[in-house]
């Protein structure tokens, strides 16, 4: 299995529970691992075969940055649906953090795994 990978995407958003977590955007930041088969765009050197990590960054920034959740998790699974579905992508693993969210660590999220390998 061939891995496309995006890391570190950070992306402002509101996203909280607390009061004041509803009032600022604070930032988000995602890694993403996609399976995608990479044989047809090696071969043919086609940028139509490959998984557009561009256009996925584009629409994730378009969507978590107009986004107000109030868990992280309703945000991933969210995230893991528009790449699997508008992407065409079988696997993911998507980890979300928030960095600064919890004091005394660098950052704090989840990390979610859907579809099959």
């Amino acid at each position: 299995m061939d891995i496309v990978y995006i890391n570190d995407l950070k992306i402002e958003t509101i996203i909280g529970i607390y009061d004041w977590e509803r009032e600022v955007k604070q930032t988000v930041s995602l890694d993403i691992e996609m399976a995608h088969d990479i044989s047809r765009a090696a071969e043919t050197d086609d940028i139509q075969y490959a998984l557009n990590y561009k256009a996925v960054a584009k629409r994730l920034i378009s969507f978590v940055g107009n986004s107000e959740f109030l868990l992280v998790e309703s945000l991933a699974e969210q995230i893991a649906g528009i790449i699997q579905s508008e992407f065409n992508v079988p696997w993911l693993r998507l980890s979300l953090s928030k960095p600064g969210a919890l004091r005394g660590a660098k950052n704090v999220g989840i990390r979610i795994e859907r579809g099959a390998k």
